[in-house]
């Protein structure tokens, strides 16, 4: 077999390679470098001691004998928006109050133990979803003036006030687990269709639909409340009365579940009332 004569080297290989390497270096450094500049930026752990060592922010809720101050502290107090755009308007040297003279002095006291923990008095009594809350010994145990659903409805309005989606949301999850009378619900009713924003839907179609479903047996429960109520808003009225409406017609149709010769809503759309009627 002959012998394979050695290659001859060729020029400038041995520079090629050796350039090629380095330009591959460079890029992945380069690579490297761009991956660092848009890598995220870790979250700030702010403890507990941080929020602690905040200013402290006076909340002056009320007026004449109902007038409270609540002091809390400012890092806190920022959760919600409202807060957060009236402490930054704070001048350097000047007070350090807000002032809600309109607002209910206990249910800003709930807003702030949200603030502080995600959760105000009172509790659920556990996670599942039909939970009832915990025994209120401020409440009676016949609850004729509606104050337990009043202690909810109250907070759920003050937390679109002041811009906290997820206090509204956990305030109107406690509304369904409170029980009350027909005069209490009627109570309910009249705050809502007097405080809560019109469009608000979430909060005032199972009101309506509550009575819409109910109102043929809980109107003679409470017959001048419920006439009273009907006076002064039309428009519960009128939710009520359309929600009736619909229903009955339904049914003529034959699209309802009870037959055509039903009369009067059995189920009304909306309303989703967890909580049972005190006797």
């Amino acid at each position: 077999m002959a012998d394979i004569e050695p290659s001859t080297p060729v020029e400038g290989v041995e520079d090629d390679v050796e350039m090629g390497a380095i330009a591959e270096a460079s890029a992945g450094a380069g690579e490297d470098a761009g991956l660092a500049d848009i890598e995220p930026e870790a979250p700030k752990l702010v403890l507990f001691s941080d929020l602690m060592k905040s200013a402290i922010v006076e909340v002056i809720v009320g007026t004449g004998a109902e007038r409270q101050t609540y002091s809390a502290h400012e890092a806190v107090l920022v959760k919600a928006p409202e807060f957060a755009r009236q402490i930054s308007e704070f001048a350097p040297r000047g007070s350090r109050q807000i002032l809600y003279s309109d607002a209910d002095v206990d249910a800003m006291g709930s807003v702030i133990e949200y603030l502080y923990t995600g959760e105000y008095f009172p509790k659920k009594t556990s996670s599942a979803r039909d939970a009832p809350l915990e025994r209120d010994p401020r409440l009676p145990l016949t609850d004729d003036e509606g104050l337990g659903l009043l202690v909810h409805a109250r907070i759920y309005t003050l937390a679109e006030r002041l811009g906290i989606p997820e206090l509204k949301s956990l305030a109107h999850s406690k509304i369904h687990r409170t029980a009350s009378t027909a005069k209490g619900e009627l109570a309910y009713a009249r705050f809502i269709y007097k405080e809560s924003n019109p469009e608000d839907t979430t909060i005032r179609k199972p009101v309506a639909a509550f009575w819409a479903t109910r109102s043929f047996s809980l109107r003679h429960e409470a017959e001048p409340e419920f006439r009273a109520m009907c006076l002064e808003f039309p428009q519960f009225s009128y939710d009520v009365l359309q929600l009736v409406l619909d229903q009955q017609e339904k049914s003529r149709r034959g699209g309802g579940d009870d037959g055509p010769g039903h009369r009067g809503p059995t189920v009304v759309p909306g309303s989703t009332r967890k909580r049972q009627r005190q006797i």
